[in-house]
């Protein structure tokens, strides 16, 4: 039986849900729901992902008069993936996910984040949106007003390098290992089909985001190609 009476990570932050079947759903990843017949918590993390890109765009519209592109781009940098995990460290919920055997010692970042929105979803259900929207504003709005810097979008800032001097781009996927519900992917950059950088992740999007994190950080020598 899954620990319920235990799981009082958001009573911090003023929130009691008295059905705690979709909390439960929220955290527990496909690979254990394979292994047990169990939801998980993909179909909240749709809804979640939705209720948390309003949340946000709706508190740097309120807060902020700042032009469409900055609001975006402020939005993607306390809403994206590795933020979403600095959130969960915080809130406290990542002992309490679910995983398969095969996934147990791969409990990565994108799986942490999903469950961030499925947790959101999950919220939103019971509570009603004014209640999940205290709780995002609650644990972003100090990251936003202190300007605290999360994440760097290393594949934009890569994009900019190589359009000033209008090369062309491209991320490669060079192999795919392992397991379905465990596969590693490899990306590399190539600038004018010449390779500048390698990266892998538990998903193609991780993989291309640390291979452009390698080649921004090399400098890429771009100008001098």
């Amino acid at each position: 039986m899954f620990m319920v009476i235990k799981m009082n990570f958001l009573e911090k932050y003023g929130i009691y849900l008295k059905d705690k079947t979709n909390l439960e759903t929220a955290l527990t990843h496909s690979s254990y729901s394979n292994e047990h017949g169990t939801p998980s918590y993909e179909r909240l993390e749709f809804l979640g992902d939705a209720v948390l890109e309003l949340i946000t765009s709706e508190y740097l519209y309120d807060n902020f008069d700042y032009p469409e592109g900055k609001m975006s781009k402020l939005r993607s940098e306390y809403v994206c993936e590795h933020a979403l995990y600095e959130y969960a460290k915080e809130i406290g919920y990542i002992d309490y996910i679910r995983v398969g055997n095969g996934q147990i010692h791969n409990v990565n970042e994108t799986i942490i984040a999903d469950i961030f929105e499925a947790i959101l979803a999950s919220i939103y259900l019971e509570c009603g949106f004014e209640v999940a929207k205290k709780y995002v504003i609650d644990i972003i709005k100090p990251y936003i007003d202190n300007k605290i810097e999360l994440y760097k979008d290393y594949k934009s800032l890569l994009q900019e390098m190589v359009q000033t001097d209008k090369r062309s781009l491209e991320y490669k996927l060079i192999s795919e290992t392992g397991p379905s519900h465990d596969k590693t992917y490899v990306v590399e950059v190539l600038i004018d089909n010449m390779v500048y950088g390698k990266g892998s992740g538990k998903s193609k999007k991780e993989a291309e985001k640390n291979a452009a994190y390698d080649a921004y950080m090399k400098n890429a020598n771009i100008k001098d190609v």
